[in-house]
């Protein structure tokens, strides 16, 4: 059996897609015909201290000669292109989304960020991505060479369709509250509807950007939605499974993604979606599944919210389409098995 490392940087039970992703290739791994050996990297990345650098070095270094290593992208685009080379063994990246894509960075962190997976990426032997949308962001904008670059779509559970509140109308959004998510501008979307009938759950941590979480829960007072949006934080999977049981729309407001996992868990729960039009989102939810806003356009974002809020048969359509489409997904041992393929063709 294949037996790759696997360097991912921080807490692996965070619950984000990227480190969902990660958990679940691991556990999928012997049962698609190969090992993913879990090396702890420091959890400072993509902006690590010196000491976290040297630790990072030290950890991969002392892997067994030769072994090939997989490095998530939040660490990779962030270690030094020299301290890459010199590790001398077989490398390949998992690019989630490239890092400087985040929102809320200055325009030095971004700059910074995109020269250094640049020239951490053309170290790499083979780059894995979980999207179409971003295998062509890097070929168009980190020089990946396509030759290079494989996709390993996320894997969807099979799940039981929704069954939903129907009045008020409840609205799901899932996602930590940081700015790239971009809760307050749903919020603000949202503060113009008030005449509707609708409540909304926004599902996520809110402890990865604290004057994030503060900012959107102050959206939420000043314009007096408190008894109707409700932050509830990171919940258990069970939670998380009741909140999208009981949701009637799915929406997101999001700024960017490069797949977007839990648009694919409302397809697999058959429920219309709202989302806009960034990064992978128009690959990952079919047309005909989906009323599309622009990213950032709060207007847009509520004439979207005002006509599905209004328009039952036209959700009914939308959660038809989603529930269809999510027969087509693939499963995570799918989803294992084409990452390790890559690997096994990466150039020793």
């Amino acid at each position: 059996m294949n037996d790759f490392a696997f360097a991912i940087p921080g807490d692996l039970e965070l619950p984000t897609g990227g480190y969902a992703y990660d958990r679940r290739v691991i556990a999928e791994a012997p049962g698609a015909g190969g090992m993913l050996t879990h090396v702890a990297l420091p959890g400072g990345f993509p902006f690590p201290s010196p000491a976290e650098l040297e630790t990072s070095a030290a950890r991969l270094r002392a892997l067994p000669p030769g072994q090939p290593v997989l490095i998530d992208g939040l660490a990779l685009g962030a270690l030094p292109a020299s301290l890459l080379r010199g590790l001398g063994r077989p490398l390949a990246a998992l690019v989630h989304h490239p890092l400087a894509r985040e929102a809320g960075l200055s325009e030095d962190q971004r700059a910074r960020l995109c020269a250094s997976e640049k020239a951490a990426l053309a170290e790499a032997a083979a780059v894995i991505t979980t999207s179409h949308a971003t295998a062509r962001d890097l070929m168009r904008d980190y020089g990946v060479p396509e030759s290079r670059l494989r996709i390993a779509l996320p894997g969807t559970d099979p799940a039981p369709r929704a069954t939903g509140t129907g009045r008020p109308l409840r609205l799901l959004a899932v996602g930590s509250v940081i700015p790239r998510k971009a809760h307050g501008l749903l919020v603000e979307a949202l503060a113009d509807l008030s005449a509707q009938d609708w409540q909304c759950h926004i599902v996520g941590a809110t402890d990865r950007d604290p004057a994030e979480a503060e900012r959107v829960a102050a959206l939420i007072a000043t314009h007096g939605l408190g008894a109707r949006v409700r932050l509830t934080g990171a919940l258990s999977a069970g939670a998380l499974a009741g909140e999208f049981d009981a949701a009637d729309l799915f929406v997101t407001a999001s700024l960017f993604e490069g797949y977007g996992m839990g648009l694919t868990e409302a397809l697999a729960r058959g429920l219309p979606i709202l989302a806009t039009r960034a990064g992978a989102i128009p690959d990952t939810v079919p047309a005909e599944a989906a009323l599309l806003a622009e990213p950032g356009d709060a207007t847009s974002l509520r004439d979207a919210l005002h006509v599905l809020l209004a328009d039952a048969p036209r959700r009914r359509r939308l959660a038809d389409a989603a529930w269809r489409h999510a027969q087509t997904l693939p499963s995570w041992t799918e989803t294992a098995a084409a990452l390790l393929a890559a690997l096994k063709e990466m150039p020793r």
